[in-house]
């Protein structure tokens, strides 16, 4: 009786409407599998939880805090973006090519929402925050392991700051793999890439890579660890663009996985992939539980200079939930 009690209770909790106090100057609405975040009336996020298409949860339509939009049309349009991997790469992620040999960063194996184990809710004059149960399956649909996954969205001077702080445990033991496809994913805005052409007939893109100790380009930053990397142009004449922030306290530094057609993976995981050393293994054991935390920053309006993303990294790294 307890436990049917237990799963009506969580069946009610996921299914109520999700909200914040338009004084607050957030607000959420919940329709078709997503959550949409305003900031002050002004369109700024995507939270989908449920995708046929894409069967894991994924944020899109990023924008600044001024709603300038900084990842990739989702979907792509066709003349304005470049069109491929338009499922896999939908704005921003964390997924996993190999875990347990299963691949969900390729949809080959599917992530599915338990429950929002805590409502959005915003902290006085704060961010907006809510939580999620992910179940990880392998190609068969049998469980692999669990997760709890806080997200914030907060307006900082510097841009909207949208973090990740996941946590994943098992009854059994479960191993992440060694691949460049493995953590947490970015897709920017087409105008914002590197490249000046490519397959398709996007306009030419504008945009640097910078990461912490003053690297640039992919030459510099591919395959090397980073504490944060700022992918930035300009859109519409703008400035603008996303940082990346890599918590100081994951188990290991991230590589990063940059490439010039706008796209970033932070990568904890692989080394032999990165030309790094042997292949890894991360072994997660029962009793045991692994926790990745990540941010982004998606700002416009001006450039952001080293000293400037110095700060905002050291003040999310400084900031993040215990």
């Amino acid at each position: 009786m307890m436990w049917s009690v237990l799963i009506l209770l969580t069946a009610l909790l996921s299914a109520a409407p999700l909200s914040a106090s338009a004084a607050s100057g957030w607000s959420v609405e919940e329709a078709d599998g997503a959550l949409r975040v305003s900031w002050q009336k002004t369109a700024v996020a995507r939270y989908v939880y449920d995708d046929p298409k894409i069967t894991r949860p994924y944020f899109c339509d990023l924008c600044s805090p001024a709603g300038v939009q900084v990842t990739r049309n989702h979907p792509p349009l066709a003349d304005a973006d470049r069109m491929d991997h338009p499922e896999f790469h939908p704005g921003v992620w964390l997924a996993f090519g190999d875990l347990n040999g299963a691949d969900n960063w390729r949809l080959r194996a599917r992530v599915v929402h338990g429950a929002f184990i805590a409502r959005a809710t915003q902290q006085p004059n704060g961010p907006l925050s809510f939580i999620a149960e992910n179940h990880y399956l392998d190609a068969d649909g049998k469980l692999i392991c669990k997760s709890n996954a806080r997200h914030t969205l907060e307006v900082t001077p510097r841009g909207l700051l949208v973090t990740y702080d996941e946590t994943f445990s098992s009854e059994e033991v479960f191993v992440f793999g060694d691949q460049e496809e493995m953590g947490f994913g970015v897709r920017l805005a087409t105008p914002l890439r590197v490249e000046l052409s490519g397959p398709d007939p996007a306009p030419p893109g504008t945009g640097e890579m910078v990461a912490d100790g003053g690297r640039r380009g992919s030459t510099e930053i591919w395959g090397q660890p980073a504490k944060w990397l700022d992918y930035r142009g300009q859109i519409d004449g703008e400035p603008a663009g996303v940082a990346i922030f890599c918590h100081p306290d994951n188990f290991r530094p991230s590589r990063m996985h940059a490439r010039d057609y706008g796209f970033v993976c932070a990568n904890p995981f692989a080394t032999a992939a990165f030309k790094g050393g042997d292949p890894s293994r991360t072994v997660v054991r029962p009793g045991e539980s692994l926790r990745l935390r990540y941010a982004v920053l998606c700002h416009s309006g001006a450039v952001l200079n080293e000293s400037q993303l110095d700060a905002a990294y050291k003040q999310y790294a400084d900031g993040a939930e215990e």
